[in-house]
């Protein structure tokens, strides 16, 4: 490949790297160069993005309540159960579940299937493996029996609570408009259950705290009694205890309320989100907001079934354990439905956003919630900007004064290593973190270290004798050798870093290894080419400052 040729390759590279950091860019698409100063700073705000530590946020860890998933999980079970079981008529007296109420807790949870009789105990265990795999079947004594989840289950189902809350919360918080999020699991364990959410530029968390804090676990449940004023009026009213698979729920208290009505429904729900395949917001006849949403197929034909064989009855729209409202089934309904009480538009969009995105598997705590300002922010970038830009002329001075006229070269491939590491992040979305310039600094470091070693290369060269020319020939291939093989190296340690590290731990290793890769081009391919039209413009090329 001729000069000219690789002239054309590094002006290419440069000018792909000045866009990529100072063009607007919108959805994919670059749009233009900046026409004014201000545009100019608004472009360098959105293609640099700075992560929590530089720009200020909200910083919070969450813990996954698994024990309320593994729950919900045993109540889809027993209802599947239940039909099962009437289908291959077996009869029982009833069946139950724990209710286990803390994260400890959780692995104790089973389900209990009394009044089988006897003679069809193998029918039950035929029932059980054939179709509740997961679940393994002892007696308690010739009638009673008991369901308890496999270990190798259990850890399965918490895991993927964990990972389906971060999901939930990922779709949630971007649906919001916020830009560059860490949402990651956390914790010194898997057992941890935990939670990283960081979320820059955000310094009022509460609305986004609020919409990520709400379950939208919805379920359209029948209402077996009520209204009752108080829940020891609906226990009187049934001798002290509630009947098998219900509970009590209490409706929502409008602002300025002092009573708050109960209401009993069943324990399993007709329909619950997960059955959703749409949800937005509208307005009543009354023109007062409301979230209305649509069914799947089968949540549907679930829920036709149902309100066709009750009409006249109630049905409680239950939304995180709360009843919204509690309407009379007039006539038999399909696949759509809407939940009143909104206060106002805010309030039915983003009850239609929570259940768009989904249900939480589990609640979620708040164990860690912290606010950092931008104004430490700023002074970490000030503090780095004005020791980077010392060390750099420290760097340059001792280039320029010990290497002479090839230390030009080294500055310029320098500069240039700079230019691609930041253009490259830049185009990947990379968010900018203390550790991230850490590795972005440790990589112009090994840039200079690689412009060392091809100079002190060509310095033994011309010792021994060589020509200038040949000499350069020589430096450049010898030291490529060593410095592919120290790249390699840190490249894999920076792979390792990047596949156990968390965040910060991460960004410092992608800035490393892309300034890593844009050193091997500036510093063999970018030197080499000056060097090239340095000795070039001589006719006898004879010495060399070096």
């Amino acid at each position: 490949m001729d000069r000219t040729a690789k002239a054309l390759i590094i002006l290419g590279v440069i000018v792909l790297s000045i866009y990529g950091v100072v063009a607007w860019w919108a959805e994919g698409r670059w749009l233009g160069l900046p026409k004014n100063q201000v545009q100019l700073a608004q472009n360098l705000a959105e293609n640099i993005r700075l992560g929590l530590d530089l720009r200020g946020g909200t910083h919070m860890i969450l813990q996954v309540r698994v024990h309320e998933a593994l729950r919900s999980e045993a109540d889809t079970v027993m209802e599947r159960l239940r039909e099962e079981l009437r289908k291959s008529r077996v009869d029982y007296a009833s069946v139950d579940r724990n209710e286990p109420a803390t994260i400890e807790e959780a692995d104790s949870i089973h389900i209990n299937v009394r009044g089988v009789p006897a003679a069809r105990a193998g029918d039950l265990r035929g029932v059980v493996n054939e179709r509740f795999g997961s679940w393994l079947l002892t007696a308690v004594n010739p009638t009673d029996y008991r369901l308890n989840l496999r270990p190798t289950e259990m850890i399965v189902l918490k895991k993927e609570a964990v990972e389906r809350t971060i999901r939930t919360l990922e779709r949630r918080i971007n649906s919001l408009g916020l830009t560059e999020p860490v949402i990651q699991a956390h914790g010194p364990s898997e057992k941890s259950f935990q939670i990283l959410v960081q979320l820059p530029g955000v310094d009022d968390p509460a609305r986004v705290k609020q919409i990520m804090g709400t379950a939208a676990v919805l379920e359209l449940s029948e209402v077996k009694d009520g209204p009752f004023a108080s829940p020891e009026q609906a226990r009187a009213k049934h001798g002290g205890v509630l009947p098998l698979n219900t509970k009590l729920v209490p409706e929502v208290r409008n602002p300025g309320e002092t009573g708050q009505a109960w209401y009993l429904v069943n324990r399993t729900p007709v329909i619950t989100g997960r059955d959703l395949r749409s949800a937005r917001p509208g307005r009543d006849e009354f023109q007062k907001w409301e979230t209305n949403f649509t069914l799947g197929r089968d949540g549907a034909r679930r829920f036709g079934r149902f309100t066709e064989a009750n009409v006249g009855n109630r049905l409680a729209i239950v939304l995180d354990n709360q009843v919204r409202s509690a309407p009379v089934i007039q006539n038999r309904i399909d696949d759509s439905g809407r939940i009143t009480g909104a206060a106002n538009q805010q309030d039915a969009s983003d009850l239609s956003l929570v259940l768009q995105s989904g249900s939480l598997p589990a609640g979620i705590d708040y164990l860690e919630e912290r606010t950092v300002g931008p104004s430490l922010g700023a002074d970490s970038i000030r503090q780095g900007v004005i020791s980077g830009l010392v060390a750099l002329a420290m760097v340059i001075t001792v280039m320029l004064v010990y290497y002479k006229n090839s230390g030009v070269n080294a500055v310029v491939a320098l500069l240039l290593n700079g230019v691609i590491t930041v253009a490259a992040l830049s185009y990947f979305g990379a968010v900018w973190t203390l550790p991230g310039i850490a590795g972005f600094i440790l990589s112009l470091g090994m840039a200079v270290d690689s412009n060392v070693l091809i100079f002190e290369r060509i310095r033994e060269e011309l010792r021994s004798g060589k020509g200038v020319i040949a000499s350069v020939e020589a430096g450049f291939q010898r030291a490529f050798v060593t410095i592919v093989d120290t790249h390699v190296v840190t490249v894999v340690s920076s792979a390792f870093l990047f596949m156990f590290g968390t965040g910060p731990v991460k960004g410092f290793a992608v800035t490393l290894v892309i300034g890593l890769i844009a050193n091997v081009f500036t510093a063999v391919f970018v030197s080499r080419t000056m060097f090239d039209f340095a000795l070039a413009r001589q006719r006898q090329v004879t010495t060399l400052s070096i």
